[in-house]
């Protein structure tokens, strides 16, 4: 399955939050990214941002990749075999 789509959308989304923060005090920019992220970001967005982060991928303005430190990390996906499923 092919996440270009979605990744190009979540590196715009990203970015232009760091924009709106980059008019802001410095001493802000940073906790303001991550907080708007773990506000707003459901967690299978945050997952696919940090598979996107770890694999270095370019495009993220520099004040996104300083942010990530501070944006809550969702647990990984857990795959669920039959016998991990509950009964109905």
């Amino acid at each position: 399955m092919s996440h270009s789509g979605t990744d190009e959308k979540l590196v715009r989304m990203a970015n232009q939050i760091a924009t709106f923060f980059l008019s802001q005090p410095a001493d802000v920019r940073v906790d303001g990214v991550a907080l708007h992220i773990n506000k707003f970001w459901e967690k299978r967005m945050r997952r696919r941002f940090f598979e996107m982060i770890d694999a270095h991928q370019d495009g993220f303005l520099p004040l996104v990749v300083e942010a990530a430190a501070k944006i809550e990390r969702p647990d990984p996906v857990a795959a669920h075999s039959p016998s991990q499923m509950s009964p109905s």
